[in-house]
C-alpha cells in the first residue's frame, strides 16, 4: 500500500524543484504549479516559494467572502449550446453552465495553479504512478452522501470507449490497455474506502489534478445514467432550473447552501445567446441588458473601451485555432501536402490580418510559449517554393485543390484567418473554398468534416493538448493523425516531472507535428473580455471558465 503523504513529509521530486526555483531554473509561479500538483498544500507551496497568497487567489478566501454582497441577478452574455451529456462536452460554454450547479474533482486557478476541489487533497507515490485522492465530505443535493463509488462510476464512463469523452484522449497511455478499450488492469481505479479513491497507473503522468478538471471529466450522479439538465442532481449551490436551447439558460441558488469557499452571493444568473452577430452583443452591453460576457471580438476592443461602467478583463492564453484535414482522406493522407499547406502560411500577417497582433504568432505545433515545457524551434517562417517542391514531390506539379475548409463566423477571428491563409496558399497552388457554417450547425461535424478549421481553448501544459488532439484514437482527434512515434514519446512526457528535461521530449513531439502533423496553426489568441464594474469576484481565467458561486453584484 502507498504511503499516504502529509505536509510537511515531501515527495521525492520536491527538493530538485526547490533547487530549480532557488537558482533561478523555473519561475515561482511554474514551482507552485508543480508543487501543487505533487499534493503540496497551497498554503506550503507558498511558504516553500517565500511568497504570500496576496488575494489572487481564483477561489475567493473566506475572509474576503463574509464582506462579499449578497442578492441579485447576474446577466452573461455567452452561446447556449447543447449539455445533454457532460461526459461529452466539446464546448466550454457548456461546462460554464454545469459548473454552477455541479462540482469538479479538482479546479485549476486562473493562474494555472491546481487546487482541491470535491477531492479535499491528494498524494502521489514517488514514481508518480499512484495517486490517492482524499474525497471532501460532502453531499449531494438530493441528501445523499458523496462518496468514492460516485467518483470510480464518473471515471470510469469517461473511459469507456462507448462513452465518446475526450478524457480518454488524456488518460488513454496511462489507464487504457494497448488496445484503447479497457482499463489497463482490473485495480486500475481502485476503492480505498468510501471518501478514498486510488488510481494505479500504467505509466507515470504528472498532471493527473489537471485532467480531473478537464471540463468533460464533470461530476454526474450517477443515478442519471450520464444524463444532465433542468432539475439534475448536483453538488454545488446553484440550481439549473431552465434551459433553452440557443436562446437561454438560468441557474438558481440553492436555498441555505454554503460552498465551501464562501458563496452563492447571487439570487439567480442567467446565460443569454445572443447569437452569431457580435454587434448584438455590444449593443446589448451598451443598453446595459448584461454585466458580463464568455467573450468578445478583438475587432471591437476599441468600441467596448468606449463604454462607461465596464472593465475590459484580459488573459494570455494557449488557445488558438487549427486549420486540419483529415489524415486518412486524399490528399491530406500524404504528409508532404500537409508540410506544405503549413510553409505556404505566414503566421505574422495572418496575426495581424485575424486578430490585431493580439497574441502571437502560430508554429503549427499546437505547443505555445507560455507553457513551462515549451520547446523553442527554428521559427517555421513562409517559403512558398518549398511548399511548391513539396506538392510536386507529392504528385502535385501543378498545384492541388484540397476542397472546402468548414469554419463559422462567430468568433470573427476565425473566418477572418481562414480567408488569409486561403489567399496565402493560393501563391502557393493550394486551392480552397470556405464553406461557411452557422456556429449551431458547424458544432455538430466540427471533428467530422474532411477539412475544417477548429478553435483550441487553453491548456495549462504543453502535452495536455497534444494527448486531446492528436494521440492516435481519441474521441477529439478530428484529424485522423496516427503516429506512433509520436504516441510513444507523448506518453514518456507525460510522465517525467521536471519541465527541463520534459521539454526535450516536447521538443521531439514539436517537430513531429512541423514535419508530418495534421495542422496549420496560424496564431495563438489573446482573450479580452468586458465585465461591468457592479461585479465583484470575477477574474478572466485563461480558459475562459466562468465560477458561478464566486460572483457577486453590487447593490
Amino acid at each position: 500500500m502507498i504511503k499516504k503523504r502529509r505536509d510537511p513529509v515531501e515527495h521525492a521530486a520536491m527538493p530538485g524543484l526547490k533547487d530549480d526555483l532557488q537558482e533561478g531554473r523555473i519561475t515561482r509561479r511554474d514551482f507552485l504549479r508543480y508543487a501543487t500538483l505533487l499534493g503540496v498544500s497551497t498554503t506550503a507551496a507558498y511558504k516553500l516559494a517565500n511568497t504570500v497568497n496576496n488575494g489572487e487567489s481564483f477561489l475567493m478566501p473566506t475572509a474576503q467572502a463574509a464582506s462579499m454582497p449578497k442578492g441579485g441577478t447576474l446577466r452573461i452574455s455567452m452561446r447556449v449550446q447543447e449539455i445533454h451529456s457532460p461526459h461529452t462536452f466539446s464546448w466550454l460554454s457548456e461546462s460554464n453552465i454545469f459548473r454552477g450547479s455541479n462540482e469538479y474533482l479538482t479546479y485549476t486557478d486562473y493562474q494555472n495553479v491546481t487546487h482541491p476541489a470535491l477531492v479535499e487533497s491528494w498524494d502521489v507515490s514517488d514514481d508518480i504512478r499512484s495517486w490517492t485522492l482524499n474525497l471532501r465530505k460532502w453531499k449531494w443535493h438530493s441528501g445523499r452522501d458523496f462518496t468514492a463509488d460516485d467518483v470510480i462510476w464518473n471515471i470510469k464512463r469517461c473511459l469507456d470507449p462507448a462513452t465518446g469523452s475526450s478524457v480518454l484522449g488524456l488518460m488513454k497511455g496511462y489507464m487504457m490497455d494497448d488496445a484503447g478499450e479497457n482499463l489497463w488492469d482490473a485495480n486500475a481505479i481502485e476503492k480505498v474506502d468510501d471518501h478514498t479513491v486510488r488510481m494505479n497507473l500504467k505509466t507515470a503522468n504528472v498532471a493527473i489534478p489537471e485532467h480531473l478538471f478537464h471540463y468533460p471529466m464533470a461530476i454526474i450522479d450517477p443515478d442519471e445514467g450520464g444524463k444532465f439538465g433542468p432539475g439534475s442532481n448536483g453538488t454545488s449551490v446553484f440550481d439549473l432550473v431552465e434551459f433553452k436551447l440557443g436562446e437561454k439558460a438560468v441557474l438558481k441558488a440553492r436555498k441555505g447552501a454554503q460552498h465551501w469557499k464562501g458563496g452563492p452571493y447571487l439570487d439567480s444568473i442567467e446565460w443569454i445567446d445572443l447569437g452569431d452577430d457580435p454587434s448584438a452583443q455590444l449593443a446589448a452591453f451598451a443598453s446595459g441588458q448584461v454585466h458580463g460576457a464568455y467573450s468578445a471580438p478583438v475587432g471591437q476592443q476599441d468600441a467596448y473601451a468606449t463604454l462607461a461602467g465596464y472593465n475590459l478583463m484580459s488573459a494570455s492564453t494557449a488557445g488558438t485555432g487549427v486549420l486540419r484535414g483529415q489524415c486518412d482522406v486524399a490528399p491530406f493522407d500524404d504528409p508532404r501536402v500537409r508540410k506544405a499547406m503549413r510553409l505556404a502560411v505566414d503566421t505574422k500577417q495572418a496575426l495581424a490580418v485575424a486578430h490585431r497582433g493580439v497574441g502571437a504568432a502560430g508554429e503549427h505545433h499546437h505547443v505555445c510559449p507560455i507553457h513551462p515545457d515549451y520547446h523553442e524551434l527554428p521559427f517555421m517562417a513562409r517559403d512558398v517554393a518549398a511548399s511548391k517542391a513539396l506538392l510536386a514531390e507529392a504528385g502535385y506539379p501543378d498545384g492541388v485543390e484540397i476542397g472546402g475548409i468548414a469554419c463559422k463566423k462567430d468568433p470573427p477571428w476565425e473566418l477572418a484567418a481562414v480567408e488569409v491563409m486561403v489567399e496565402q496558399m493560393k501563391e502557393a497552388g493550394i486551392k480552397a473554398e470556405i464553406d461557411l457554417l452557422p456556429s449551431s450547425e458547424f458544432w455538430g461535424i466540427w471533428d467530422k468534416a474532411p477539412l475544417g478549421f477548429t478553435s483550441w481553448a487553453h491548456r495549462p501544459l504543453g502535452f495536455m493538448v497534444l494527448g486531446l488532439a492528436y494521440r492516435s484514437g481519441v474521441p477529439w482527434n478530428e484529424s485522423h493523425f496516427s503516429d506512433a512515434e509520436f504516441d510513444s514519446t507523448l506518453t514518456q512526457a507525460e510522465g517525467i516531472a521536471d519541465a527541463r528535461e520534459r521539454s526535450k521530449l516536447i521538443g521531439k513531439l514539436e517537430t513531429i507535428m512541423q514535419e508530418r502533423g495534421p495542422i496549420v496553426q496560424p496564431i495563438w489568441l489573446g482573450r479580452f473580455t468586458p465585465w461591468s464594474e457592479n461585479v465583484l469576484g470575477f477574474n478572466m481565467h485563461p480558459t475562459q471558465y466562468i465560477f458561478s458561486h464566486e460572483l457577486a453584484l453590487k447593490s
